[in-house]
């Protein structure tokens, strides 16, 4: 009986490959997706009682391929047959199984899907959804918790994506270097936040392995674009943040703040790949808000102990990155180190006007909390713990928040 939980993770992280291959032997992105979808019904199941194939990914592209074709020939039979250009490869069909699985061509799938989910012809909010969808197989509702906006809105958005892409005929093929170069910064952002919904959910067995698919596909940019600081800073961010996993929970599956984490426990080969980046990334003198964030992860890769952050340095970068790219969230974070410096009371000051956009922001009432708790000011505390255990996204944030709930309780008794 193969684990679940493995089947899940495998099925998640074969997604990008799998569909990207099925879009270019179909190039219809509905009709890919609905293949892959299929294929996934029956790895869930035939690996429990059979095992998992000796690789994942190519059976779920086969058995995707082998599903669609028969939906194509039912619908061959009731119309003319379609053209060669719609359907692509069908000549192969009966070759033997181990020459489908060392097409070269699988290698640049992900990019060539990455890159048509994020076409110009789309607004930057649609593509960055509709990859996180497609590429990605995120639900409606994370992409939803991304954004800050309803599942309702987020389903409309990415409806409308997918038919402009179809209404403008996208070609399904990956773009030229001039082309790819202007969606950069939006497969980027589509990276940061796919890397950000794995982070988000802890240790979950199924979400945790975004973290590292987004790395592999931050990766994959690295070596098509080499001199490219932000795809370096990127992909340093990333590495650091993922470089503390094995600190950031305990034996109970807890989260354990950063300053209380054993850092002997961080992950030195990535922390030395991250640091690396990020020096070559600031030797090209051109900042931009990756490299600016990935700074201040360096920092804290740095000290040797929590004691020595050194904290007015993170604050100095994260008034950059406001300056580079204004928002509330960044503001929040800043305040973190400004109460570092200036005491917590400071840091409610700077947060207090932030309300009113981050009102359905779980972080926002977790770092109020936790300043009203430095202050002794429990009873606001606890008011707003609770307010941020109602919004989380994960059980591992509402736990988080109950060991400060479960703090009040016991100096109350």
């Amino acid at each position: 009986m193969t684990d679940m939980a493995w089947i899940h993770g495998a099925i998640t992280a074969a997604r990008p490959q799998a569909v990207g291959a099925l879009l270019r032997y179909f190039r219809d992105m509905d009709r890919a997706e609905e293949a892959f979808q299929e294929a996934s019904l029956r790895a869930l199941k035939n690996w429990p009682q059979n095992g998992p194939p000796r690789d994942p990914t190519n059976w779920l592209i086969l058995v995707g391929r082998n599903a669609a074709l028969d939906g194509v020939r039912k619908d061959a039979r009731n119309g003319p047959l379609p053209p060669d250009d719609v359907i692509s490869d069908l000549d192969d069909v009966e070759t033997p199984l181990a020459e489908r699985l060392d097409d070269s061509q699988y290698r640049d799938d992900v990019l060539r899907l990455l890159f048509i989910c994020c076409h110009p012809d789309l607004p930057a909010t649609q593509q960055i959804a509709l990859a996180l969808r497609i590429v990605s197989g995120l639900t409606v509702a994370q992409i939803a918790r991304a954004f800050l906006v309803s599942e309702a809105a987020m389903e409309q958005r990415i409806t409308r994506a997918k038919q402009r892409i179809a209404r403008a005929e996208v070609p399904f093929e990956a773009p030229g270097p001039a082309d790819r170069a202007e969606r950069l910064g939006v497969v980027a952002a589509m990276l940061y936040l796919l890397f950000n919904e794995g982070y988000s959910a802890g240790d979950d067995p199924v979400r945790a392995p975004l973290c590292d698919e987004a790395i592999r596909l931050a990766r994959m940019l690295l070596r098509l674009f080499q001199t490219e600081p932000e795809i370096m800073g990127l992909a340093a961010l990333m590495l650091l943040q993922q470089a503390r996993l094995a600190a950031r929970f305990d034996v109970d599956g807890e989260a354990v703040l950063l300053d209380d984490q054993d850092r002997s426990l961080w992950n030195a080969s990535a922390i030395q790949e991250g640091l690396a980046l990020v020096d070559k990334a600031l030797r090209h003198n051109r900042p931009g808000p990756y490299q600016v964030q990935a700074a201040i992860a360096a920092t804290h890769a740095r000290a040797a102990t929590a004691a020595d952050t050194d904290w007015a340095g993170i604050d100095g970068l994260y008034l950059a990155l406001e300056r580079m790219q204004p928002s509330p969230v960044i503001t929040l974070n800043r305040a973190v180190a400004v109460a570092k410096l200036h005491g917590p009371q400071a840091a409610l000051d700077m947060i207090a006007p932030l309300e009113a956009q981050l009102g359905r922001y779980f972080p926002y009432f977790g770092a109020r909390g936790a300043f009203l708790l430095q202050l002794g000011r429990n009873i606001e505390a606890r008011t707003a713990f609770d307010r941020a255990i109602a919004l989380a996204d994960t059980p591992a944030q509402a736990a988080h928040i109950r060991q400060h709930l479960d703090r009040l309780l016991q100096d109350a008794g």
